[in-house]
């Protein structure tokens, strides 16, 4: 099968004229990720000026910082510390379960930490500590208005202060010094008899561990926690005010290996007997913590940061800053319960999904710690470039828009401001307007693809109609049989229909004419043929008299050419008569092969030399095929038929083939000559028509034989049609009539 076999019909044009529909979608895709590039423009701004405006609140502003040991140059880790902020209370029990897990934030202090103080024995020697096999890691966090501490110690022999022993050095004990509010040098000392409570106590002398007289112990009751003995060592878990701390402290394990003993080792942050060695700590700043706080109704995450990438305050989680979207979307359908919204949720929804992205609620980012904050924009900020950056979060699912301004006091960068949001307000506002967009789109489409197939179908239905009629109104011969009626649609449908109308009623017209013509032609000759007939006649009359041979001659010739041109009118107007004729014959059953037999018989008498071979084939000679029509048209048919197989017979044998059925009788009448041209075999019957060069007979040929066999055919409700046929070669008739049932 070729293209050209491929019907495409006016429907399917149409349709196909209607994809390009689909490019309205595409625009509005286009459309949307544009919108989308606008609006992370603006959030691009927004959170920049969100940056300047909080750094706008803490320039100029040292005793922010200064209180908060940015003042250092650099800082030491172990010895610098940095205090969480925590989300609830710790509870005092020596357990960590209900720490968070700081992991960069807690640090491991080990041999490597030892205090360079040294003991003094009773001889007022000199004698330095031994290296340590201990250590122990620390955490520290902050949460309203304490500080909390937790130290988990490995000690291979944990050596508790005897119950009549006033001295707190002769065993496993913490020291811890700081600097307090009044700028005065706290020292303290943890010392338990047993687990449980902690027993905290302030020392007031300048030795760390003398042995006698015992030191004044003055207790320290706003040291609060629990001593916890472990498999491994035990843990220390404690809470101080913040209101008692400056920013300097030191901290140091002091290990003991038997009952009132002598320290063999210290390990710690800092030396805690040396006010001028302690380390610093820093814990977010409440005051920049309710300046920041006042930023957090933006759907930032937001931190402020020292020129040590320490954090000093923050608010706000990445997973919950989405930006002035997260909050502010596209209003929803009314009722999600409709059929309407359980279409969309059930079936729209899921494909649309297929193109678009839900935002990530679950990603994970780790390039912050709570302490420490790092990345380029931040290094730009601290060196005095406010900046700006997009990055992926570190498991690549959500996109983050940072922006870092720097904090200047007296000319100089002290820290940063930092604030972070994500895409996901606008990725849900997009997904919401692509949403929106698609369904309408789509149901603007499926009504538009309905209303272009109704005006396709419609206008198909019309064009067939039409069609249909133009094809009833001619018959396959060419003649008008019927009417087309008369569209009063006033379109160009409508006007082909009027023309086929008035092409129709003119062809009638002229069919007619040349109907009647032969009948009209054949009556207006007669008059003169009779006339010269006549004439002739009499002239023979007077001719009779006489002996001239060549008068008697012309006048045969005369009256053989009148003859001839009478037997050619007679041809012209048997068509017009028979079919005039057929319309008035009643129809009446009878046995063809009676009449088919009867005629072979006949045809034997009449063409001498022809041999007729009449064969029933799968049929009982004596088994009647009754029919219902006229027998005399039959015998007509039959003359036509045979008349025209022995004009064209080379060898002088015509076959019949008689062959029926329940429903149908054929017949099929056959000779051996020429084939018929293959343009002749479907136009042998039509009326004028006529391959003969010669006759045998003599007789004048219209082409209107076979025309009458196919009336007389129709008559009857059969068919009548023409094939070539080979070996030996030759031409077959079959006429197919029905029998009556």
């Amino acid at each position: 099968m070729s293209l050209r076999d491929i019907r495409f019909g006016l429907r399917g044009k149409l349709l196909l004229l209607s994809s390009f529909l689909f490019v309205i979608p595409w625009f509005g895709y286009q459309y949307v990720w544009e919108m989308e590039k606008y609006l992370r423009y603006g959030q691009e701004q927004t959170i920049v000026g969100t940056a300047r405006a909080l750094a706008t609140a803490l320039h100029e502003r040292p005793n922010l910082f200064e209180n908060q040991a940015s003042f250092l140059p650099s800082v030491e880790k172990g010895k610098d510390l940095y205090g969480y902020q925590l989300n609830e209370p710790i509870r005092l029990d020596g357990l960590k379960h209900d720490w968070p897990k700081f992991e960069q934030g807690t640090f491991y202090y080990t041999d490597k930490h030892l205090i360079a103080t040294e003991n003094v024995n009773a001889s007022n020697h000199k004698q330095p500590i031994n290296e340590s096999t201990n250590s122990f890691s620390v955490s520290v966090g902050k949460y309203d208005k304490y500080l909390y501490i937790f130290f988990s110690v490995i000690d291979n022999k944990v050596v508790l202060r005897g119950k009549n022993n006033r001295s707190v050095v002769n065993n496993d004990h913490l020291l811890l010094s700081f600097i307090d509010e009044n700028e005065q040098f706290k020292r303290f000392v943890v010392s338990n008899k047993v687990a449980g409570w902690l027993s905290a106590f302030e020392l007031v002398d300048n030795k760390i561990a003398p042995r006698t007289p015992s030191p004044p112990l003055i207790p320290a009751p706003k040291i609060q926690g629990h001593w916890l003995t472990t498999t491994q060592g035990y843990n220390i878990e404690l809470r101080i005010p913040l209101s008692d701390i400056g920013d300097k402290i030191a901290f140091a394990i002091a290990d003991v290996d038997v009952d009132d003993g002598k320290v063999q080792s210290i390990i710690g942050s800092a030396d805690p007997n040396n006010e001028h060695s302690l380390g610093t700590i820093l814990v977010p700043s409440p005051e920049i913590e309710r300046i920041v706080n006042g930023m957090s109704h933006t759907n930032s995450s937001i931190w402020v940061i020292d020129h040590h990438h320490r954090v000093l305050a923050s608010t706000g989680s990445l997973k919950t800053a989405g930006g002035f979207w997260q909050n502010n979307t596209l209003p929803q359908d009314a009722d999600n319960n409709s059929l309407w919204g359980n279409f969309k949720e059930k079936l729209l929804l899921p494909l649309y999904y297929k193109i678009l992205t839900k935002p990530p609620t679950n990603f994970i980012d780790k390039l912050y710690d709570a302490q420490h904050l790092t990345g380029k924009h931040i290094i730009k900020a601290l060196s005095g470039k406010a900046t700006s950056q997009w990055r992926l979060t570190t498991d690549q699912q959500a996109l983050v828009l940072s922006a870092a301004y720097p904090i200047f006091i007296e000319g100089n960068v002290k820290g940063a401001v930092i604030v972070e949001e994500t895409t996901n307000g606008i990725r849900t506002l997009r997904n919401q307007a692509l949403e929106k967009l698609f369904s309408v789109i789509l149901a603007i489409m499926i009504l538009g693809a309905l209303t272009f197939i109704l005006f396709a179908t419609r206008i198909t239905s019309r064009i067939r109609t039409l069609s249909n009629q133009a094809e009833l109104a001619i018959d396959e011969h060419g003649r008008i049989t019927g009417d087309i009626e008369t569209s009063v649609t006033n379109d160009e449908i409508g006007d082909l229909s009027r023309s086929f109308s008035r092409a129709i009623d003119r062809l009638k017209q002229y069919n007619h004419y040349l109907e009647h013509m032969s009948s009209r032609l054949s009556h207006e000759l007669r008059t003169p043929i009779a006339v010269v007939k006549t004439s002739l006649e009499n002239l023979n009359l007077q001719q009779g008299n006489s002996n001239s041979s060549s008068s008697h001659l012309y006048i045969e010739r005369a009256q053989a050419g009148i003859n001839t041109l009478n037997q050619i009118l007679t041809n012209m107007s048997e068509a017009t008569r028979l079919e005039q004729m057929l319309n008035n014959t009643e129809k009446t059953a009878f046995n063809i092969k009676q009449i088919i037999s009867g005629c072979i018989l006949g045809y034997q008498e009449v063409y001498k030399g022809v041999s007729f071979n009449l064969n029933y084939h799968d049929l009982d000679s004596t088994t009647p095929l009754y029919i219902n029509g006229s027998p005399e048209h039959i015998v007509q048919l039959l003359d036509k038929v045979i008349n025209n197989a022995v004009d064209f017979s080379e060898d002088n044998i015509i076959t019949i083939d008689v062959k029926g059925d329940k429903e149908v009788v054929e017949i099929k009448i056959t000779n051996n000559g020429i084939h018929l041209p293959e343009a002749m075999v479907n136009g042998l019957f039509d009326s004028m028509i006529s391959i003969r060069t010669k006759s045998k007979h003599s007789q004048p040929h219209l082409g209107l034989g076979l025309y009458i066999a196919r009336l007389i055919c129709h008559f009857h409700h059969g068919s009548i049609s023409a094939q070539n046929h080979d070996k030996p070669k030759g031409v077959t008739i079959k006429i197919v009539l029905p029998l009556l049932k």
